[in-house]
């Protein structure tokens, strides 16, 4: 039951997704705001406290698919930026945290509603043309996924809220729920719009303040991110959105004594910095610093020969290329039987064949650009590397060119090697390596699978006999934090399948659901005796 003195939030639910079919009003309306982005150029600063900070340093923010359309300009910090970030955090904090929990909490929940309202067309054109998102890419992550974080975590902030311990006679006991002392600094990627508002909002709900270092490759969106915040309401000086380089921002701030935490998703080996520098400066720390990450994944398919060859074939498709596989859950490597290897075969590259690739402008694609050229460069030396391998071929795709646009083909390797190279790096990009395997191993197989790789994300395994699901369930129990049973490994839904993983993957910390929350909450014990006693004599002492 909850306590009469904790406000409920509205019902939570799921945001319903758009489909925007064409020709309807809802894709007409979405092609109009397109077109007036792409014609204007934005001026995106930082924002450091109550000020919009133009440094004058800037980078051009561009098309991915067509990548000399420039979309504005981002100014970029540095230390002193950062620097004066943090200290605008740490200023903010007292009057922040002393706010009602609700009050902060309805800054975010008007957040969430004007990105379902006014702001929805717009956040998704710019994560469209700045990241190079599908129609229903964007509308599932920018829109949907960014609106259901703000509001389940306001739910969950509330169940928390309600979470206090039992009381004995002439005794009342509290939980109080305080955020951390000093600021917390959200670093973000450039692949999920979602991602880069939740990880400095969810840090900020529950009452610590932030400095927010956004990828520069998803600045367009980032700036919206901005402007739907202040719009709600949000106070200066509570999220700080600073754009720097990422050693500089951690020269500057990871050795500063009131990091109250990291809230990351990126790179394995980044946050492995991270962690390094941190425990570097353990004794400066006013307290230990809550590192949370999500970071990389080699992500699988492992289908047993009883599974619907359509089934897992579909789930290939999807799953490895939408987005063009710049998904930290993206089926990167599958494990198919040879029995039903011919018809996967003949249905996944049927598939890949009929796939259009070109601008997000066109609804009709459903391929676009990856993120930039250093990614384009780095994908297509694994493609090339495979193309060059005795014990590897590519059997669709493998086409790159970057004249126009950072466009990579979608690629199948088929490899004879488990421990091939592609098999085992992340690549970040549409590429998928299958593995064909005997039936008589399939236990073995099993083994490569769990023992494949260094990430544990996401994966998912495709079987009919109940007996086998679980068994496969239980020999991979550790491969993956997100598992999935006769579908994709990618589309977990906040408050659905909380995310994250465990190895090499990051620090599982769920996001999408109340253990996130946990996370940047240091809770206080107070006990209240109502008649104290007045004689230090136990009765034992006769």
């Amino acid at each position: 039951m909850i306590s009469a003195n904790i406000p409920q939030t509205p019902a939570v639910s799921n945001e319903p997704i758009r489909a925007y079919r064409p020709g309807t009003e809802e894709t007409q309306a979405l092609q109009q705001v397109m077109d007036h982005m792409a014609a204007q150029q934005a001026d995106i600063p930082c924002y450091i406290g109550g000020d919009e900070v133009r440094t004058g340093v800037t980078e051009a923010v561009v098309m991915p698919h067509d990548h000399q359309h420039i979309l504005g300009q981002a100014h970029a910090g540095g230390a002193n930026e950062l620097n004066a970030a943090a200290d605008a955090a740490i200023a903010a904090q007292h009057e922040w945290a002393n706010l009602p929990w609700q009050s902060r909490a309805a800054v975010f929940l008007k957040a969430a509603d004007l990105i379902a309202g006014p702001y929805r067309n717009i956040i998704n054109a710019a994560t469209m043309h700045g990241q190079s998102k599908n129609c229903f890419q964007a509308e599932i992550d920018s829109a949907c996924e960014l609106i259901d974080f703000l509001r389940f975590n306001a739910y969950f902030y509330e169940q928390i809220m309600s979470q206090q311990p039992i009381s004995s006679p002439g005794v009342w006991n509290q939980l109080d729920w305080r955020p951390l002392e000093g600021f917390v600094l959200a670093i973000t990627p450039f692949n999920f719009t979602a991602i880069a508002g939740n990880l400095p909002a969810t840090p900020a709900m529950l009452g610590n303040t932030v400095v927010w270092k956004p990828s520069g490759t998803q600045m367009l969106s980032a700036s919206v991110i901005m402007e739907v915040f202040k719009a709600a309401g949000l106070p200066d000086g509570v999220i700080n959105m600073v754009a720097a380089d990422g050693p500089v921002a951690g020269a500057a701030l990871l050795p500063r004594p009131e990091l109250a935490g990291v809230h990351f998703t990126g790179s394995t080996p980044t946050f492995q910095h991270i962690f390094a520098e941190v425990g570097a400066n353990i004794g400066r720390y006013h307290s230990y610093p809550r590192l949370v990450g999500e970071t990389g994944g080699k992500d699988f398919v492992f289908a047993h020969e009883s599974s619907d060859p359509e089934a897992v074939a579909t789930a290939l498709s999807r799953g490895a290329f939408e987005y063009q596989g710049q998904k930290c859950s993206a089926a990167s490597r599958a494990y198919i039987p040879a029995s039903m290897w011919g018809e996967v075969k003949d249905r996944l590259v049927a598939d890949i064949q009929s796939f259009k690739m070109g601008s997000t402008r066109d609804f009709s694609n459903f391929i676009n650009a990856v993120i930039d050229e250093r990614s384009f460069d780095k994908i297509k030396s694994y493609v090339d590397f495979a193309a060059q391998a005795s014990d590897a071929e590519i059997i669709v795709g493998g086409g790159c060119d970057k004249s126009a646009g950072y466009f990579i083909e979608p690629t199948v390797i088929v490899t004879s090697n488990p421990q091939f190279k592609t098999m085992q790096e992340e690549i970040f990009g549409p590429v998928l390596t299958i593995y064909v395997y005997d039936e008589a191993a399939f236990e073995a197989t099993l083994d490569l699978c769990d023992q494949g790789s260094i990430y544990a994300l996401t994966g998912a395994i495709f079987a009919q006999d109940r007996y086998l699901i679980s068994h496969m369930t239980d020999r991979l129990r550790h491969a993956a934090g997100n598992f999935y049973i006769n579908d994709k490994p990618t589309g977990a839904v906040v408050g659905q399948q909380p995310f994250g993983g465990g190895r090499a993957s990051g620090t599982n910390d769920k996001a999408g659901s109340a253990l996130n929350l946990y996370r940047w909450l240091s809770p206080r014990t107070i006990k209240e005796t109502f008649v104290p006693p007045t004689d230090y004599r136990y009765p034992f002492l006769g």
